[in-house]
This record gives C-alpha cells, sequence and structure tokens, in this order.
C-alpha cells in the first residue's frame, strides 16, 4: 500500500505512456455501485456526484492527478489586497451549446451556489461581495484574508446564466427534498465530456466535446464513455472480469485477490483522503428513534465516551476491510494535517464502556436506532452491522436501517435530520482541516455552516477557533489553532472517527487511467489500448 499522499494520487500508468499515439475509435465502459443523484451541480456535496459531473462542468480551477490547483476557467489569479482576490478568466471558452463563458457566468454561479437549495454553499463561505471587473476579470472580496479560498474550487463548478435563465433552472435543486428543473436531468458545460443521454440508476452515456478549450492537451482516446451503476459487489466483479465492463469500484476487498490473479485485470489499491465515522443526535432533547424518552443519552458525555469505546476499530479493520483501512484518532486525514500523529486513538475497551453506560444511569444499556448507507462507502453495512455486535457486548441495543444512498442521504441530511445515530464519510474539498471544522464539527447555522454536522454537536470554543483558522496566514499559528479544536472535539467526544477507508479499482489490463486520492474519476486520463 502506498504511504505517501503523493504516492496515492500518483498515475497508475500501467500499459505505456499518455504521449502515446491514439488508436481507433474507442469505447469505454464502467461501473460504480450507485448513481449520481442528480446532474445539477449544486444539488448534492457528495464525492461520486461530483466526480462525475467534474467531467462535464468545470471550475476556475481544477485538480491534476497529484490534486495539485491548475488554471481551468481562471487561467491566472492573484490577491491585489489582502481581502480581494482578482481572477483572469479563461478567453474562448464555450459551453457545450455553443454560448461564450464570461464574467456574467461566474457572478451568476456564485449566486446560485450560495441559494437555498444549494448543497455547496459552503465554497464561497466568507466573500462578501463579487465584482465583474470586465467580461473575463472578476474580484472576490473576502470579510478577512482567506489563504485558502480557491482551494474547494475545483467542484465549484460554473454554470451558463443564459442556458440556466433561458430553462428555468435559475434555481438550485435540493435532492434530499426530491425537487427537481431542468438542470437535474440535463448538462450544459464547458468540460471535456458532454452528457448524450441520461437514465437515472440504468445508464449514463457521455461522449468526447470536441470543443473543449484544452482539447490540444487532452491524454484520453475515448470516443464514447458508458456509465453503469451496479450495485452488487459480485455482479460488479464478473463483468469486469468478463471483459462486459473496462473499469469499477469499489472492489470489494475479499475479491482483491481474484483480481490480482487474473491476467487480464489489475487492482489499483491506496490510501483515500476519506474519513468514515459514525455520528450521534447531540440535538434533540429526545432521541427520536430510541426506548429512552425524556431525554437524549448523547447529551452526556459519558455515553458518547462509552460508544465510542466499545467500537473496536483494529478488528473492523481485520474482518471488515481485509487490512484496507487506516483506523484514525482524527476526522481528517493524516495526510492533510500535519500535527496528526500529535493524537492517540482510546483504547477499545468495552468494560469501561459499561462502567460509563453505568455512571450514567444505563446500567442495562438502550435501544437506539442506527441509519446506514448500503452502497456508498467501502463496506459500509458491514461496518454498521459490526458496530451493532459491538454495541450489543455492552448493552446496547441497536436498529440498524441500512438503505440505498439515495434513500439514505435523504433521510439523514439537513434540512429533514431524521437520525438518531449514523455512518457518514466525509473527504475535505480544500484538502484542509477548516472544510472539516466549518462543514462538520461547526455549530449549524443559517449560513451554511455546520451543513452536514447531522448530530447537531456544538462547542463555542471550536466554533471560535474555526472562524480564526479560514483567516490565519500564519502556517504554524494556524496549525495550533486546528490542534486545539481537534482537540476540544475530542475531549468532547463529539464524533467517533473510524479509519480513513482504502481505495480499491478494478480494471482491464488494456486500460491507463489516473487514480487520485481522494476517489474522484477522471475520464480525460483513461485510455484504452
Amino acid at each position: 500500500m502506498r504511504k505517501t499522499l503523493m504516492a496515492a494520487a500518483a498515475v497508475a500508468v500501467l500499459a505505456g505512456a499518455f504521449a502515446a499515439p491514439a488508436a481507433e475509435a474507442k469505447t469505454f465502459r464502467w461501473a460504480f455501485q450507485g448513481d449520481a443523484q442528480s446532474l445539477d451541480p449544486y444539488s448534492l456535496n457528495e464525492t461520486f456526484t461530483l466526480g462525475l459531473l467534474g467531467n462535464v462542468y468545470e471550475g476556475l480551477i481544477r485538480r491534476d492527478e497529484n490534486l495539485q490547483i491548475q488554471p481551468a476557467l481562471a487561467e491566472s489569479w492573484e490577491i491585489v489586497e489582502p481581502t480581494r482576490w482578482r481572477f483572469h478568466l479563461r478567453k474562448g471558452v464555450k459551453f457545450h451549446n455553443g454560448n461564450e463563458f464570461n464574467a456574467d457566468d461566474v457572478l451568476f454561479s456564485a449566486d446560485r451556489v450560495r441559494a437555498e437549495g444549494s448543497d455547496l454553499k459552503t465554497r464561497l463561505a466568507g466573500v462578501t461581495e463579487i465584482v465583474k471587473v470586465d467580461d473575463h476579470t472578476v474580484d472576490f472580496v473576502t470579510d478577512a484574508p482567506n489563504p485558502i479560498l480557491n482551494a474547494e474550487w475545483a467542484t465549484w463548478y460554473i454554470m451558463d446564466k443564459e442556458w440556466s435563465e433561458a430553462n428555468d433552472a435559475t434555481a438550485p435543486t435540493d435532492v434530499t427534498a426530491g425537487k427537481e428543473n431542468y438542470a437535474t436531468r440535463n448538462t450544459n458545460g464547458t468540460g471535456p465530456f458532454m452528457v448524450a443521454s441520461r437514465e437515472t440508476d440504468v445508464k449514463t452515456v457521455l461522449k468526447p466535446y470536441d470543443g473543449w478549450w484544452d482539447a490540444a492537451n487532452k491524454k484520453h482516446n475515448l470516443t464514447e464513455v458508458v456509465m453503469t451503476p451496479i450495485s452488487s459487489d459480485s455482479t460488479r466483479v464478473a463483468a469486469l472480469l468478463s471483459g462486459e465492463i473496462d473499469m469499477m469500484y469499489p472492489v470489494p476487498v475479499q475479491d482483491m485477490k481474484r483480481l490480482e490473479g487474473d491476467p487480464n485485470t489489475d487492482v489499483l489499491a491506496g490510501p483515500e483522503l476519506r474519513t468514515i465515522f459514525l455520528g450521534m443526535d447531540q440535538e434533540y432533547d429526545e432521541l427520536l428513534y430510541s426506548n429512552v424518552k425524556g431525554k437524549n443519552p448523547f447529551k452526556d458525555v459519558r455515553v458518547r465516551e462509552a460508544f465510542y469505546r466499545a467500537v473496536d476499530v483494529e478488528a473492523i479493520k481485520k474482518k471488515i476491510m481485509r487490512g484496507l483501512s487506516t483506523p484514525s484518532a482524527l476526522m481528517i486525514s493524516p495526510f492533510l494535517f500535519s500535527r496528526s500523529d500529535e493524537f492517540k486513538r482510546p483504547e477499545y475497551d468495552p468494560e469501561k464502556s459499561k462502567k460509563l453506560l453505568a455512571e450514567a444511569g444505563y446500567p442495562d444499556g438502550f435501544e437506539v436506532g442506527m441509519d446506514c448507507p448500503n452502497n456508498r462507502y467501502v463496506n459500509d453495512e458491514k461496518i454498521c452491522q459490526a458496530v451493532v455486535a459491538m454495541l450489543a457486548k455492552v448493552g446496547v441495543k441497536v436498529d440498524l436501517l441500512a438503505q440505498p444512498k439515495a434513500q439514505y442521504f435523504a433521510k439523514i441530511l439537513r434540512p429533514k435530520r431524521d437520525t438518531s445515530f449514523y455512518l457518514l464519510g466525509w473527504t475535505p474539498g480544500s484538502f484542509d482541516s477548516w472544510n472539516v471544522l466549518y462543514n462538520i464539527i461547526a455549530t449549524p447555522a443559517d449560513d451554511g455552516r455546520g451543513k452536514f454536522n447531522v448530530g447537531g454537536y456544538s462547542n463555542a470554543k471550536v466554533d471560535e477557533l474555526t472562524a480564526k483558522v479560514l483567516s490565519e496566514t500564519d502556517a504554524k499559528k494556524r496549525d495550533q489553532m486546528i490542534f486545539d479544536a481537534y482537540k476540544q472535539l475530542n475531549d468532547d467526544w463529539g464524533y467517533i472517527p473510524l479509519h480513513q477507508q482504502g481505495l480499491a479499482w478494478g480494471k482491464r489490463a488494456n486500460i491507463e487511467l489516473a487514480q487520485r486520492a481522494d476517489n474522484q474519476f477522471m475520464l480525460y486520463y483513461v485510455k484504452v489500448n
């Protein structure tokens, strides 16, 4: 397994160089365990949905195969004042329908991504004003210096103002509320691929966009891409082995050796930046799903610690993940925070869990409902089943509800927040701790802060540190603030981090591609030999 971020994100080129001349027309077929929940790029802040759409839409910046920031729709930028960034937009770029890209599209997209129904409001956190300097120059004014302003913009995709207005799609569609508009099922980006056809949960067909501004530097040789959701692990593996598909992910850990042993298939495995964790409702005065009435056990820090110590992450790593996970003491990958090694995970201690529950007034435990996806993360339902069994050993009876991600996200995410105990995964879009603190840990607020803090954990000290982290430009001081925030969270036993799951992609031996550590699959790196 690769040991460094750069190595984890490195291009996997197993059959020649990208520079080799393109051969005849190629169709590329691939499968994932689920489907994108919408084609509206602001409807769901989920890695797979954003990754698929990242082949169709583009941001002002993009990330390369090593996750380094590159110019995209903005060809350059500079900080003209401590609180003003200036972006120079690329000229000559056209949307798939032929419309010209310009500053009006950036301003429109900024308003749309911050509008009601958007799941990506935090992309412009701290931005107080957006100024059109001219048709190809835009200034972003912030309320304080912001050293990572554009770090998340690779997945803030720019939409066509004219197309959106003409099709009554000026407002984002909230996937958790089941709302739709024209942008839910139709696209008009500037990216290297266009959506040719779409059958939700059945098949999505993409074709190259000949008018792509970066076509001269394209690395792929594809003429058609067919993405098919296949929820069954065994069916995905069989399809790859038979040659029905050219690539699939995730590879079930129990099938990795089988694919590695076949001369026609390869497995690409390495650490991912995503952290899998358990969350507990700490907001409601009474749990929605529990036999405890009139109070919320999770408001008691002893109960939260008891749950934490009852979960054996090493057993999950060995028995469920087959070694393809890294147990974590933090809510972020150690690759993304320089002081991660100063945190140690508390020991698995079921006897102490029992004592803590008894001290909190639950000597016989209690019952609680748990929500879990069954087609989103690596072995997600199996992990939840293991947690259920572990908690049973300390007297807690868990009623598990595992559902496909479409129903799961609609149930647990704000504003519905219909859950008491849940499993979730998170990759910070900025590859920085501020993203985790602001989205997952900070107290939920109407401005988008804490949007994915489903359990409602709240600590004023953490909120204060989170605000400071966004604007602190001294790296040492900033790291200390991040350290203090994580320490406070851990002292509160606010979440139960489990592990960073491993990446496992399977492909046919004649396929070249790039495996990025953020688990986004970019088609413009794919070649079929």
